[in-house]
């Protein structure tokens, strides 16, 4: 691929304006759009979303899951066919897909799942792409010193997964700093912050499986604890979201085996 491939960066914020400066350095032809950004040294101004995508041989769309759709109908009328437009944006699946079908046959959509922090990073960002020109666009990126893995199938598989590793990642987080907030008032945040830490160091995949096996198993023990871990929460004057849910996660559980 020529290193001169014209790409459009819809959406010049944090990660936007960093892949930007990065495919410029590759040797890319970049033009870019953002209503409240002036593009970067090398990235040619345009207009709007239309005027960027005009002459582009490849889209990427860095704005906002909120802004996916109106960036994507704002092109279409200056998208040629066989432009690739990429939605790197952390959409639903259900919005990759209806991206795809808005853009029709003849104008590949491509998904692509970011799968760490863009600052710091920029194209070199880990990105998991699928959809069906998902080869060629990991052909036009890698030529420029990104790194893509292609996942296979429609548009909407490759953000599939990074979601529902982020109920696991941004989960946890939230249930650790819970705890923690907690564990202040309660005076021992220390005790808890070594405790967490020896137990998440020795996670494998049978801790895994003894986790998901033990939710079942013991439903009915583990919802009365996190009933009465709520309750501590709440007298602690320490709101009790995560705690609270994995309450009624156990609750249902239990029901649920009951009613067998």
């Amino acid at each position: 691929m020529s290193g001169r491939v014209r790409i459009a960066v819809l959406g010049l914020g944090e990660a936007g304006s960093e892949i930007a400066r990065d495919l410029v350095a590759a040797g890319a032809d970049v033009r870019g759009y953002d209503p409240k950004v002036t593009p970067g040294d090398g990235v040619a101004p345009r207009a709007d979303e239309a005027d960027a995508v005009r002459d582009a041989d490849l889209v990427l769309s860095v704005n906002s899951s909120h802004d996916a759709m109106v960036a994507l109908v704002n092109a279409l009328p200056a998208l040629r066919e066989g432009t690739i437009w990429a939605d790197l944006n952390t959409a639903s699946p259900g919005t990759k897909t209806a991206l795809a079908q808005a853009a029709g046959r003849h104008r590949p959509v491509v998904d692509v799942a970011l799968m760490a922090p863009v600052p710091g990073k920029g194209l070199r960002t880990p990105m998991l792409v699928s959809g069906e020109a998902a080869d060629r666009y990991a052909e036009i990126l890698t030529g420029l010193g990104a790194q893509v893995t292609i996942q296979p199938g429609p548009a909407g598989a490759a953000i599939s997964r990074k979601l529902l590793r982020s109920v696991f990642y941004k989960g946890l987080a939230a249930a650790v700093v819970e705890a923690l907030t907690a564990a202040e008032v309660a005076g021992c945040a220390d005790w808890l912050r070594d405790n967490i830490s020896a137990e998440l160091a020795g996670f494998d995949e049978r801790a895994i499986d003894r986790l998901v096996d033990g939710t079942y198993r013991h439903a009915r023990r583990r919802a009365d604890e996190m009933a009465a871990a709520t309750e501590q929460l709440e007298e602690l004057g320490v709101p009790s979201r995560v705690a609270a849910a994995a309450r009624d996660l156990l609750i249902d559980l239990r029901d649920k085996a009951a009613d067998r």
